[in-house]
């Protein structure tokens, strides 16, 4: 049996908020990212009634192994609800175990009941060879067209006072 079959996976709720953050910190960590999630920023984000994202924890006893941030998206292209996987952290103790597709099948599952989901989108860093392999094995395909645009802070600031 696989670590990844003695795991259990749930959706978080307001009793496991603090073990999502602080899965999602030490992805944060991993990557060498700033990382402004607290569990408040969580709280007020995964739960509610119209929550813009879910979370999901893998737990093998008590212990947190791995965590995903997912969240609804609709493409035009595809004509169809899919599943944006905007965070996928798997604890080091348990890498190469399986939980990584594990975690991603759950959250296929999650989307598919809540949003009639059809697909899949995440991102990764083109330097992260590891990961990106592993998404390749999954059957990602690599959209070099895609750019990601971000806008933050004052520029979106500039964008919500814009009269136009």
């Amino acid at each position: 049996m696989s670590l990844s079959e003695t795991i259990g996976i749930s959706r978080v709720g307001p009793e496991d908020i603090l073990d999502l953050a602080i899965a999602l910190e030490a992805l944060s960590s991993d990557m060498g990212d700033t990382h402004r999630a607290t569990a408040e920023v969580l709280t007020r984000a995964c739960l509610g009634d119209a929550p813009a994202c879910h979370g999901l924890l893998a737990r093998e006893g008590g212990a947190v192994l791995g965590a995903a941030l997912v969240s609804p998206v609709f493409s035009t292209t595809c004509g169809a609800a899919g599943v944006y996987v905007s965070d996928l952290w798997v604890a080091d103790t348990a890498r190469g175990t399986g939980l990584g597709r594990t975690l991603l099948r759950a959250a296929a599952d999650f989307a598919v009941h809540r949003w009639q989901a059809r697909f899949m989108k995440l991102m990764v860093y083109e330097e992260n060879t590891s990961a990106r392999a592993f998404y390749d094995r999954l059957g990602f395909d690599m959209a070099e067209r895609d750019l990601t645009c971000l806008l933050t802070a004052d520029a979106f600031d500039d964008l919500l006072g814009d009269p136009q």
